[in-house]
């Protein structure tokens, strides 16, 4: 995820390969003050998403309960890593009749399938402060490959001495390849739900001991 620090400073590039033959992108400055082990701030992060309703418009929505770990390694980007465990009833779109119907079998089926996990296989760095990160997403029991294109947005030591790093992220799914099928037709044409799903991240990470 939104992995690796932002230094102002200019440097001569030079294009690597990884030991997985995944061209890395041009190193950028020494990033290895970066390198270890984060946990997402939930207090200060956010995960989100917005679909299509009734044609004209997008219901955003978020998730206000989750945990996640970061592997950060600033010097190869490829070797770091991110885990996201969502509890699926803590879904808020503003409105409780639809919170409530997105919980149950129509949709995610929270009592059911409580969580949503995430699981990186691999990293990349694309360009500047931009990089990539393919995972598994598993909603119902049903895993799927998911591609996340992600934008460092600073580092720094917070006013309790904390280190932080942040990121926003952005993902585009459909939601029938993991079962979230349901769906209503209007009237005037069309369906009441979109089935694509644009899904934001803005996160917030505070380095372990």
């Amino acid at each position: 995820m939104g992995l690796f620090n932002r230094t102002k400073t200019t440097a001569t590039t030079t294009t690597a390969t990884t030991t997985t033959a995944v061209a890395e992108a041009p190193a950028g400055p020494d990033l290895g003050h970066l390198s270890g082990d984060w946990a997402i701030d939930t207090t200060h992060s956010e995960v989100g998403f917005s679909v299509r309703h009734a044609m004209v418009t997008n219901v955003k929505g978020r998730f206000t309960e989750y945990v996640g770990k970061l592997h950060l390694d600033g010097t190869s980007p490829h070797n770091s890593s991110a885990e996201l465990v969502i509890k699926v009833a803590s879904i808020d779109t503003n409105q409780a009749q639809r919170d409530e119907h997105l919980r149950t079998g129509d949709f995610f089926a929270a009592e059911t399938y409580p969580e949503i996990r995430f699981r990186s296989t691999s990293a990349e760095r694309l360009r500047g402060d931009s990089y990539r990160m393919t995972g598994e997403l598993t909603i119902k029991d049903t895993t799927r490959p998911i591609v996340l294109d992600l934008d460092y947005t600073g580092s720094a030591t917070d006013a309790y001495g904390a280190e932080r790093v942040g990121f926003e992220g952005a993902a585009v799914l459909d939601r029938t390849d993991w079962g979230l099928s349901y769906n209503a037709a209007l009237e005037t044409g069309g369906v009441l739900i979109g089935e694509k799903v644009k899904l934001s991240f803005d996160i917030s990470a505070v380095k372990a001991a």
